[in-house]
């Protein structure tokens, strides 16, 4: 079986997707998908947390955010009705992290809807500027992750968690001060302060603070083995601690990086400690679905992985109006069935 948990189409993610939602679900069901998870964008709640191509007019674009979200929830709820028979439809979202006493409580109530079975916890900026847009914006972010480490700032509160391990694992460990060691270094807290206080069930492409690096295929371990491999190491723990899953993304593949998210020293140690991996294509439109699934397996088989991880909603299309969320089960996939879907394509 051939699945995906993070996707997104054009109707709702417009000026970074293409394609209408149902168009897309129609193509991930034409090459056999069996499972499709729809995570689009969660809506962002101020002017500076919009991208550059949102700024033409900005007040329109804000507040066009959170009726957008609502509708794409009414229209994935018809969806998952109308193609039961044929795909397994699962509705989540994708989540942003810029300002945490903004967007922890924000996340929080869009994961509590009804129709949300899950969300993917994932970083998109550091220090409030965007890491994955274009060169420009990352060397601006490298820039303001430079500027906090020097003045002493970091990402988030290291106590207060609720959590005995997560507290402990919460060291004040270096703050480096220059260049993408310091962007590295903050990305990692940022992120800790996230999967502390959100738990996703999914976590997003992992490591796609080396997308626009200087060496998107640099050994972080072998780099900066005092400062960003120890935070990284960290966030695994906390992950395998709370049963969270990492997806393999095909999207850094398609990106033109020689892994997949994330990579080799991080994907081992994840595998040290037990985690287990979903898949994903990260799909932006139809031409993106399953785009370099059969170097990712390649890529997980030869790290020893012979199985992925999806979900199954019970009741599944859904459950009437007033009822309680539906239950989500854990569904193991034989690595090499996915394969065996995926060999048909070429």
């Amino acid at each position: 079986m051939a699945f995906t948990m993070h996707s997104h189409s054009g109707q709702f993610c417009p000026g970074h997707a293409k394609d209408q939602l149902e168009a897309i679900v129609q193509h991930a069901i034409s090459l056999g998908y069996t499972t499709m998870g729809l995570t689009e964008h969660m809506p962002r709640i101020g002017l500076e947390d919009l991208y550059p191509e949102e700024l033409d007019d900005p007040e329109a674009s804000l507040a066009a955010l959170l009726p957008r979200h609502e509708a794409y929830l009414a229209e994935a709820q018809r969806l998952q009705r109308a193609y039961a028979p044929r795909i397994h439809i699962l509705v989540g979202f994708e989540g942003e992290w810029l300002r945490p006493d903004a967007y922890a409580p924000l996340v929080a109530s869009l994961a509590a809807h009804p129709a949300v079975d899950y969300f993917v916890g994932s970083l998109h900026h550091v220090a409030g500027v965007p890491i994955d847009y274009d060169g420009a914006h990352y060397a601006r972010a490298v820039a303001a992750a430079e500027a906090a480490a020097a003045a002493g700032q970091r990402a988030a509160p290291l106590a207060g968690s609720g959590d005995a391990d997560a507290d402990a694992d919460a060291v004040d460990l270096p703050l480096p001060a220059r260049g993408e060691e310091a962007a590295f270094a903050r990305y990692y807290d940022e992120q800790y302060a996230m999967l502390r206080a959100l738990r996703p069930r999914v976590v997003g492409h992992f490591d796609v603070v080396r997308l626009l690096s200087a060496a998107p295929g640099r050994d972080v371990r072998a780099a900066w083995p005092a400062t960003v491999w120890p935070r990284v190491a960290r966030n695994l723990r906390l992950v395998a601690r709370y049963g969270g899953w990492l997806e393999c993304n095909t999207s850094a593949l398609r990106k033109g990086l020689a892994e997949p998210y994330p990579a080799r020293p991080v994907a081992e140690e994840w595998l040290r400690l037990g985690g287990r991996f979903t898949l994903s294509d990260d799909s932006h439109g139809r031409a993106h679905l399953g785009t370099h699934y059969a170097p990712a397996l390649d890529y997980l088989a030869a790290l020893g992985v012979t199985a992925l991880w999806t979900l199954r909603r019970d009741p599944h299309p859904g459950a009437p109006a007033g009822a309680p969320k539906a239950k989500l089960v854990e569904v193991e996939v034989p690595l090499e069935s996915v394969r065996a879907v995926v060999s048909k394509w070429t």
